[in-house]
């Protein structure tokens, strides 16, 4: 494999950080312009909905992995890079690696929405299939790296896809300044294997951070709760959350969460589907069920709202049929 640069910075060990994360929101302000911060009244409060689903992939992804990726030595962006996605992380690598002129390749489930597949290819990435029940995609993708040399973009084990998903927090934070609100003061966004939560904690290191999951795949949840990286009970469990279907989170999410004092939420799946009908009906966006999970959340009632609450709305990627049938409710 390609040998790492000696210098810190560029090394896939180091810790992520608040500067970190302030360098990666300088190059995305460079490259695309803010996400929308939209007011929702909820019981009386007004929420702020970051709508990261307006992203040119349709979700926040596109900020970690151009992070990511231009960090990348000369060498190593010859060498190409592998990802390991559901879907949106795919999107976010294939969209930084056109632009940057460098080959990606993305381990993929093979049941994931034809419409995130069809797009990361349609973006000049190469899928792998893998089976979400019996294979392991990152033994997959370790495979594929060993034959290519390349570097691994991990959907979420990666200091830079951390800080890179945390700049939507920076932007947050200065468009409610520009607002003349202080905060956030809490912050809830939708988890799976905790790199946005992680960034975000990071982003903002004086608000409460509540990552929020689908029943069954509430692996972070409970690992925070035992103090120790737990797995997912059952791979196979049903879930339309696919962008939140991570097996486990790794060391290097867990140890910013736990840190921060991260705490866990699960939603249910009518929880998700109603989030979906009300961020059409009161926003006029688009939202995934992965993407709702955080305002799932706020709409339940199982998050206190603080006087400037942050919820993001993740992704927007989603199957035409499966969206049209959940919005006629």
């Amino acid at each position: 494999m390609t040998q790492q640069s000696p210098d810190p910075l560029l090394s896939p060990a180091r810790a992520p950080t608040l500067a970190g994360v302030e360098r990666a929101a300088a190059k995305v302000a460079e490259l695309l312009p803010m996400t929308p911060l939209l007011p929702m009244e909820v019981d009386g409060r007004t929420i702020w909905c970051k709508a990261e689903c307006l992203q040119p992939v349709g979700a926040f992804k596109i900020r970690g992995a151009w992070h990511r990726l231009t960090d990348l030595s000369p060498e190593q962006a010859a060498a190409g890079v592998v990802g390991v996605s559901s879907g949106n992380h795919a999107q976010g690598v294939a969209w930084a690696a056109k632009r940057l002129g460098i080959s990606a390749t993305i381990v993929m489930p093979s049941n994931a929405p034809k419409m995130k597949l069809a797009a990361t290819r349609a973006l000049g990435a190469e899928v792998v299939l893998y089976d979400r029940v019996t294979e392991s995609r990152d033994d997959v993708a370790a495979k594929l790296l060993e034959e290519s040399g390349g570097t691994l973009v991990h959907a979420y084990g990666d200091p830079w896809i951390i800080e890179g998903q945390g700049s939507a927090g920076i932007e947050a934070r200065a468009q409610l300044v520009a607002r003349g609100i202080a905060g956030p003061d809490k912050v809830v966004a939708c988890c799976g294997g905790g790199g946005l939560s992680a960034g975000l904690a990071l982003a903002c290191p004086d608000a409460e951070i509540i990552a929020v999951e689908p029943e069954g795949w509430d692996d972070v949840t409970r690992s925070l709760a035992a103090g120790e990286i737990l797995s997912v009970e059952d791979l196979a469990y049903p879930t339309e959350c696919d962008a939140l279907q991570t097996p486990r989170t790794w060391p290097i999410n867990f140890t910013v969460l736990q840190a921060r004092g991260v705490r866990g939420v699960v939603v249910t799946r009518e929880e998700v589907r109603h989030a979906m009908r009300v961020a059409f009906e009161r926003l006029h966006l688009v939202v995934e069920p992965g993407g709702a999970a955080a305002l799932a959340a706020v709409l339940a009632g199982k998050v206190e709202l603080g006087d400037s609450t942050l919820v993001t709305l993740s992704g927007g990627n989603v199957d035409p049929e499966l969206y049209a049938e959940i919005i006629a409710g």
